[in-house]
Parts: C-alpha cells; sequence; structure tokens
C-alpha cells in the first residue's frame, strides 16, 4: 500500500499530523507512507524511519506553478490513498487529480465533495487538534489517540550536549502572531523569577535573533541567544532534557509535545479549547485571570490586538510563569 499525507501550513501543523504516520505504520507496517510538505519543513520529518519520500512544494517561489509540476510527479507513483489534512482549495485539488484510488479529507475543504471520504472537521469541545486528524484515519486504523512524534538522531544530541552541562530552561519567546505572543518585558520579568542556578536559553529560527538579542540586554544578560543556531530536531533534543520550557502558542509548544518535555504555555489572544494546547505529560497553560471579555479575538491571531489594549497578555503576572521558579 502506498500513502500520501498532505499537510502544507506550518511548522506546528506537520507536528501535530506525525500520529497518522506512527499509527499508519503500526497497522500495515508494510505500507510505504509518503509526506507532502511545504518547503522549509522538511527537517522535522529527517531520520523518521516510518516516513518514506517526502514532496516539497515551494509555496514562496512560482507557487501555483511549482505545485503543478509536483502533481505531474506525484500521479506517477499511483498512490492507493491520500489523505489531506487542509482545507484549502489548492491541495483539495491536487489529492483530486492526483490519481489516487482513495482521498480522504474534511468537509469543509470546499472540494471535498469530489473526495472518496469526507470526515467532518469540529473546532472547540474540547477536541484537540490531533484528535481531528486522527479521524481521517480512524476508518482505516482505530480510535484510539496517538501523540505527535519528532525523532532527533544522535548527531543532533551530542550536538546540543554541551549546553546540559548544568539544570536549565528553555524559552521561546517569539511566535509569527503578535496576539500570540507575550511581550519580551513580561517574559524579562519572568526569566528575574527563574533560579539562578539554571542556565536559561533562549530558541527560535534565524529570523527571531534580533528578538531574543533585545531579550538579553532585557534580563541583564542572563539568558543565552541560541535563535537560529539549532535545527528543528537539535532544539527538540535540547527541549526534552530541560527543567522547563516555556513556549506560546506556537510551534515550540507543539515540538515540546512531540518530545513529552516538559512545557509550560502561555496563551493571549488564543485558547486551549481551540484545540492547540500542550500534550506532554508534564504541561500547564498559562492565561489572563480573570480573562478579557474579548478573548478569543480569533483561531490564529492578529497582529495588533483589535481592541487596542493586549489586555490577554499584559494583564499575565510573570508569578504565572514561574510558578516554580
Amino acid at each position: 500500500m502506498k500513502i500520501l499525507l498532505i499537510q502544507t501550513a506550518f511548522i506546528g501543523d506537520v507536528i501535530l499530523a506525525t500520529p497518522l504516520v506512527e499509527k499508519l505504520h503500526r497497522f500495515y507496517p508494510n505500507a510505504r507512507v509518503d509526506v507532502m510538505l511545504r518547503k522549509g519543513n522538511e527537517g522535522l520529518l529527517a531520520g523518521n524511519p516510518h516516513v518514506g519520500k517526502l514532496w516539497v512544494w515551494n509555496k514562496k517561489q512560482r507557487k501555483y506553478r511549482h505545485l503543478f509540476a509536483l502533481l505531474l510527479k506525484v500521479r506517477r507513483e499511483s498512490y492507493d490513498l491520500i489523505v489531506n489534512l487542509q482545507r484549502f482549495a489548492g491541495t483539495g485539488l491536487f489529492s483530486v487529480l492526483a490519481g489516487a484510488k482513495s482521498v480522504v479529507g474534511f468537509d469543509k475543504n470546499p472540494l471535498s465533495f469530489l473526495y472518496s471520504k469526507r470526515i467532518a472537521h469540529q473546532i472547540g469541545g474540547g477536541l484537540h487538534e490531533v484528535e481531528r486528524n486522527l479521524r481521517l484515519i480512524a476508518h482505516l486504523t482505530d480510535a484510539t489517540f496517538e501523540m505527535p512524534r519528532i525523532q532527533p538522531q544522535s548527531n543532533d544530541f551530542q550536538i546540543v550536549e554541551k549546553f546540559k552541562a548544568k539544570p536549565y530552561v528553555t524559552i521561546s519567546p517569539t511566535s509569527v502572531w503578535f496576539t500570540k505572543q507575550l511581550p519580551a518585558e513580561k517574559w524579562a520579568e519572568a526569566i528575574a523569577l527563574i533560579d539562578t542556578d539554571k542556565s536559561i536559553y533562549l530558541l527560535g529560527a534565524k529570523g527571531d535573533a534580533a528578538a531574543c538579542d533585545l531579550l538579553v540586554q532585557q534580563s541583564g544578560g542572563r539568558a543565552v541567544n541560541l535563535a537560529g543556531q539549532l535545527s528543528f530536531l537539535q532544539s527538540a533534543a535540547l527541549m526534552r532534557d530541560a527543567a522547563m520550557n516555556y513556549v506560546n502558542d506556537s510551534a515550540p509548544m507543539h515540538i515540546a509535545s512531540a518530545m513529552n518535555a516538559p512545557t509550560t504555555a502561555v496563551f493571549c489572544s488564543t485558547v486551549p479549547d481551540f484545540g492547540f494546547g500542550p500534550l506532554a505529560q508534564n504541561s500547564r497553560v498559562v492565561e489572563a485571570t480573570p480573562s478579557p471579555a474579548c478573548r478569543p479575538c480569533g483561531l490564529h491571531g492578529y497582529k495588533a490586538c483589535p481592541a487596542g489594549h493586549f489586555r490577554c497578555a499584559h494583564d499575565i503576572k510573570p508569578e504565572q510563569l514561574v510558578a516554580n521558579p
């Protein structure tokens, strides 16, 4: 059996799709499970022995021309099953035209009426995104839960070993969305409460380095900026053994979940009920208390607070973050 999973959204979305890889491998150990994702995210699945071929869509350069070229290649594979985890027309059309024997996806995709099987997509009600995704293959497997998983290799752990000489915490202070990101001054206040016997490492992509440099200054040099210096899997290897990982409602939270690493997740404008909360065994959520009446203001966040006050972030106290400094 040849199966293709399609998830061309962001880093966290790919991580929350990995339970399908794990479950399909367990139920169909001889099947080949390939994954289609956006360019830049392929490092997340590097070294995963249950993933066959990676199809990479470059969405930043000649987006649809590249998608069409990819479609021609995928059609030659003659997949038995395509599972489309996205709800947008582009991947819906791709799924239908890819020539698979069967196509499964969410009913919110505008082209889902052409699928072999449509699955209801439900936001809220305590349903996690992983549970939503697993419903796509429940008819082929079972209804049990499966944790997300990424797999750093031995070399990834070797690279970050030098940072583990003494107890440490990590902080991933940034987010793509302003309203999902705790302000830097709040992170600085929290850093001041962390035990001085612990190292503090700031994590993020290369584009987050400047923001992390500023936070190093605001915290009086307490933290070490590693943004842009580690790959996805190296960051995951560092997060696994941390005393705590402080994150926003963003990709690093899902990396921590995939490593079952200790997690303190800060939710500003969004809420865990959307289904994107932390899954690690040792995890907790920090929110403004009481929650502003305007919260949540959106599913994904905004570039600025729609109400202008950003109380969902500013009302969070540093003591809430560092409950056990």
